[in-house]
This record gives structure tokens, C-alpha cells and sequence, in this order.
């Protein structure tokens, strides 16, 4: 039943059927009807559909394109070989080619990123380039002023309405693998993760294993759990601070720094409130592309043990 991962397996091939805020699918839509699609530069928090919605653009006007992850291929080396072998070459139907570079943000911007602007530059009557990333401070201006921006943001107002959609595509996906759900467990789910689709349908696939998702499922920080993690920090156990991390790992991690940040009234002299602000916000930060949850809280955590004065 798990073997493909959903996400893939239930992808959106069209801008129809991507779950967005109205005036971004009405951009997108357009590109399609136009067929012509300009260099892109797609940025959002993870999960909320960037590389999706380039996909099924490129699908749905059946352009040649070509994958390449920021964070796993990011010599200048490796690049220039793929995107030249790829974008030197005209398509078999005469189409403009795209190159999808997913998490561009991972470039090193000091020597791949402006690399990248030179193969813009060099490909551009070929081949047009859809960039996506979580950060968009961490592009370079070149790469901007090449590309026009387009930022996945949810207006307030739409956010009930889009989860209600990705609600109703959850419990299509749920029946059609054949897995029984409680639909407020799947809601708190979504809730839980809202607007990360990935990580919602992700988590949902890892609780299906059983055939059924059901209460027993959903991990919550109580109150007296963060207090449990807190009175370890102040007593500098890291034995039991890394049990409680393997623990709670279930947790989004940005609503673990939250909860850690909404104790610090009670736990630490006003005067250094402002030092553990810094800790949080910069692992937080980190938090969004570091590739292991469990050690970069841990470093938080450690670094709060040995420079944060306790009461």
C-alpha cells in the first residue's frame, strides 16, 4: 500500500487541480494558456506546492524539462555539465526547454549562484529556467532581476477554504488506498502542518501503515511536557533532553521553539530573555533546510544549557 510515496504518486499534472490561493492559480493558469512561461523564481515556506505547480505547468504545455535539487547537486561543475548538455540541444518538437533548479537557495552564493546567472544568460534563447526556493533573501540580486518573483503566499481569508480542499483531496487519497480515518484526527493533521501539503500527506502515509488512522495517532506538546523539557534544560540533563527530542520528533519543530519561547517568562530573568530569543530564532530558522530535526535541536538545547542563566 506505501511503497510509492503519495505525494508523488498523487501529484497534480495540471493547474486545475493544485491547491491555491486564487490569484496565484490565476497567474499560473495563464502561463499555461499563453504557453509561454518566463524564468521563474517560486518562493514559499516547504511543502506548499513550488515545485508541484512548475511541474504541471511544463506537463499541462508539454515542455521538455529537467530536474536538478539545489541541495543535492550544487557544484558549479555538476551544473554546467547537465544544464549544458541539456539546454545546448533543441527539443524533438522545437519547444522551448525548461530547467527546473528545486531549492536554488541551497546554491552557494558566492561562486554557483552567479554561475547559474551566466547559464540564464547563455541558454536563454532555448531554454528558460523555473527556480524555487524557501528563502528568498538568500538569492542573489542577479538571479532576481533575471527572474520574475512570484511568492506563495495565503491571504487570511483563504486559508479555511484551501484546507477544506486539501481536506476533501486527503479523504479521496484515504479512500482509494483503502485506509479507514477518523476525520478530526485527519483534520488535526492538517491543522497541525497547514500550509505544508508534503509534510500533511507524508504524515498521514507514515500513520496508514496500520490500514487505519484513528486518535491514537497524534502526539501533542501538553503543557506539562514542555515544562518536563524545560526543568532539563535548566538542570543541564542532556541525556534526558535528547530522550524527550527522539520522543517528540512527531511535533512540527517550529511549534517546539514556539512552545520553548512562550515558557521563557517563568523560567528565566527578564534580562536574558533577549539571549534566548536569539537561540530560538536562529535554530528555528535553520530548522527549515538543516537535514536532521533531532540534532539541530539538540544544539539549540545545548547551547541554551550552557549560556542561559535559570532562575
Amino acid at each position: 500500500m506505501n511503497d510509492i510515496l503519495w505525494v508523488e504518486k498523487y501529484r497534480p499534472q495540471n493547474i486545475k487541480d493544485c491547491i491555491l490561493p486564487n490569484e496565484l492559480k490565476s497567474t499560473f493558469q495563464q502561463f499555461v494558456e499563453n504557453e509561454e512561461i518566463p524564468n521563474l523564481l517560486l518562493t514559499g515556506t516547504a511543502g506548499v506546492g513550488k515545485t508541484t505547480v512548475a511541474k504541471a505547468m511544463l506537463e499541462e504545455i508539454g515542455c521538455t524539462y529537467m530536474m536538478i535539487n539545489g541541495s543535492e547537486e550544487s557544484g558549479i561543475d555538476t551544473l554546467r555539465t547537465k544544464i549544458k548538455n541539456f539546454a545546448s540541444t533543441v527539443s524533438m518538437d522545437g519547444k522551448r526547454k525548461y530547467v527546473i533548479l528545486d531549492e536554488a537557495d541551497y546554491l552557494n552564493p558566492q561562486s554557483t549562484q552567479p554561475a547559474l546567472r551566466g547559464f540564464i544568460e547563455e541558454f536563454s534563447k532555448n531554454c528558460g529556467f523555473i527556480l524555487t526556493c524557501n528563502f528568498r533573501n538568500r538569492i542573489i540580486e542577479p538571479l532576481h532581476s533575471r527572474c520574475s518573483t512570484v511568492e506563495f503566499r495565503i491571504p487570511n481569508e483563504q486559508k479555511p477554504k484551501l484546507a477544506m480542499n486539501f481536506m476533501k483531496r486527503v479523504q479521496d487519497i484515504l479512500e482509494k488506498e483503502n485506509v479507514t480515518h477518523n476525520e478530526k484526527v485527519v483534520a488535526d493533521v492538517i491543522g497541525k502542518f497547514f500550509p505544508d501539503w508534503r509534510r500533511c500527506l507524508n504524515e498521514l502515509q507514515r500513520y496508514s501503515v496500520s490500514g487505519s488512522i484513528d486518535a491514537g495517532i497524534l502526539v501533542n506538546l501538553s503543557d506539562t511536557s514542555i515544562k518536563e523539557l524545560v526543568s532539563f534544560v535548566k538542570d543541564k540533563d542532556f541525556k534526558s533532553c535528547r530522550q524527550w527530542v527522539v520522543h517528540n520528533l512527531d511535533n512540527d519543530p517550529h511549534r517546539i521553539y514556539r512552545r520553548i519561547y512562550d515558557s521563557l517568562s517563568g523560567n528565566v530573568p527578564d534580562s536574558a530573555i533577549p539571549h534566548c530569543v536569539l537561540i530560538l530564532g536562529d535554530y528555528s530558522y535553520k530548522s527549515a533546510f538543516v537535514a536532521d530535526q533531532e540534532i539541530n535541536l539538540l544544539a539549540c538545547l545545548t547551547e541554551m544549557m550552557t549560556s542561559v542563566q535559570f532562575k
